[in-house]
């Protein structure tokens, strides 16, 4: 299957650019990019880069096309590619839409076998989900999530929010209310969630802490045994009872929730994932492999679970 990838210079373009390079049945036939036009793309021999544009675009003869762009730009491009084509938008500009399939496969994976049109979850989203999910049947209330991201989440344009020498022994919250991922979270689960991201001075990596009221008293042994059940057959949901360090989470392909405590109703729980691999990059890959008839997990390299203690 040819694959086409726009916005290939970015830090997830680099990450699924190497995904794809160990794939046995996908390989990157096209890839666009407003930086280095012409020059040879590392890992993929006799491939050049093309301009970024929705006319470059329109003359792929590609199977599959991701396009990893800033949200507002992923839009543009939809229109210049065929109706058969796969598409795969990293952007949240198609996150709403109905006419396109969520790809959160452990949250959706039947609707998104041989779609056409998946709309990649966010990277906080996607750990807020998987977090939440086993509990949306005890929830009293809207939960409260604290997320720390790595600078690499936002993106390789210069602002103060991926600025080291800002980030320096220090941490920055912003858009403490009404974030994207906030109400992405919400329209997934059909309730309020409550979110304050920040930005700390590490380059990949989230980390979440959800606060949840509950309907009843529950224990941590109790938490443990119902998030255990909810992802024993999830190969990238690695479920314990230590709490999960983002600095595990660099480098790794899936998700790791843990750190269950409660007291009375009230149950807290931390989630870690690299927001650049299972934040976007390897959960575009399984999108990929679901829409285009492979195994979900093909090329996707085995997730060590011993992130969660």
């Amino acid at each position: 299957m040819r694959i086409g990838l726009v916005g290939a210079r970015g830090y997830v373009g680099a990450e699924l650019m190497a995904l794809l390079a160990e794939h046995p049945a996908l390989t990157l036939a096209y890839a666009a990019s407003r930086q280095g036009v012409g020059e040879p793309v590392v890992g993929a021999p006799g491939l050049t880069m093309q301009a970024l544009t929705p006319e470059t675009v329109a003359g792929w003869q590609a199977d599959a096309v991701v396009l990893a762009l800033p949200n507002d730009l992923s839009r543009t491009y939809v229109p210049s590619l065929a109706a058969d084509t796969v598409i795969v938008d990293l952007s949240a500009d198609h996150r709403f839409d109905p006419a396109w399939v969520y790809g959160l496969p452990e949250r959706g994976r039947a609707a998104i076998v041989g779609a056409r049109r998946i709309a990649n979850p966010g990277c906080y989203a996607t750990g807020m989900q998987l977090g939440l999910g086993p509990l949306l049947g005890l929830l009293d209330g809207a939960p409260q999530v604290f997320g720390i991201s790595g600078y690499s989440g936002a993106g390789t344009t210069p602002s103060p929010r991926n600025d080291p020498e800002r980030l320096r022994d220090n941490i920055v919250p912003y858009a403490l209310v009404g974030h994207l991922h906030a109400r992405e979270v919400s329209h997934q689960l059909g309730r309020a969630v409550h979110f304050t991201p920040h930005v700390a001075g590490f380059f990949r990596g989230i980390s979440l802490t959800i606060a949840a009221t509950l309907t009843r008293p529950e224990t941590p042994a109790s938490l443990l045994a119902r998030f255990n059940e909810a992802y024993a057959d999830e190969p990238l949901v690695a479920v314990g009872a230590e709490i999960p360090e983002v600095a595990l989470a660099a480098g790794r392909h899936g998700v790791s929730i843990g750190g269950f405590a409660t007291e009375g109703h009230r149950a807290v729980l931390v989630v870690t994932l690299d927001n650049l691999l299972k934040g976007a990059a390897t959960q575009a890959l399984q999108n990929l492999n679901l829409a285009l008839g492979s195994d979900e997990g093909l090329g996707v390299p085995t997730f060590d679970a011993t992130a969660v203690g």
